[in-house]
């Protein structure tokens, strides 16, 4: 009868920690973290196909995207996803709210300064698509950002469909744990001098 209860109370503890275990994985899972797994070459060489990155759900609701973030988010309805497949797409904020942008010469300018972006290879020239067609100059409103993969030829972005919703993002990309041999935290572009010519740009 002793065995039996100690038995009884084995069980009850594993259960106990395993459901404690689950309710903490769960609100991280909700509230803290998500993973994603990279698809399509988009992001290439930055980021494979296949490749697995933890989401932080956080950081956006104490403060905002900064350009140079990698981020996932919502599909718009301008990308063609098919109804229902909660299509998710990982791509480089560029443009932030004020900005304004144009596609020329194989290169983003923002506020009229070339854009410097030495993450991707020389050969990946930035070319135009629907939505910044014939040197269309685009203007951000206060909750848009412009996304784009590091794959220029090979990426369906906001050149494309356009600027994206504050709203429809779902976190920033800070951590791939998987493969294991490119185990590490995504670092954050800098862009030196075209952010602080963008502060003032914002404030005058």
């Amino acid at each position: 009868m002793d065995i039996a209860k100690r038995l009884s109370s084995f069980f009850l503890d594993i259960i106990e920690t395993v459901v404690v275990a689950l309710s903490i994985f769960l609100v991280i899972y909700l509230f803290f973290l998500q993973p994603h797994q990279v698809k399509g070459q988009s992001m290439f060489p930055n980021f494979h196909d296949g490749e697995y990155v933890l989401t932080d759900k956080v950081s956006y609701k104490a403060g905002s995207p900064q350009r140079g973030d990698v981020v996932v988010f919502h599909a718009p309805p301008a990308a063609g996803c098919v109804d229902g497949t909660g299509c998710d797409f990982i791509k480089r904020i560029i443009g932030v709210p004020g900005d304004t942008l144009v596609v020329k010469d194989n290169a983003f300018w923002i506020n009229d300064v070339k854009l410097n972006e030495p993450y991707i290879p020389a050969e990946n020239y930035t070319k135009e698509a629907e939505f910044t067609r014939n040197g269309r100059e685009i203007t951000l409103g206060p909750d848009e950002y412009f996304v784009v993969g590091d794959n220029r030829p090979h990426s369906h972005d906001s050149r494309a469909f356009g600027p994206i919703n504050r709203n429809e993002i779902v976190g920033r990309a800070f951590f791939r744990y998987w493969p294991l041999e490119r185990v590490e935290i995504i670092p954050r572009v800098s862009y030196g001098d075209l952010s602080t010519q963008v502060q003032l740009q914002l404030v005058r």
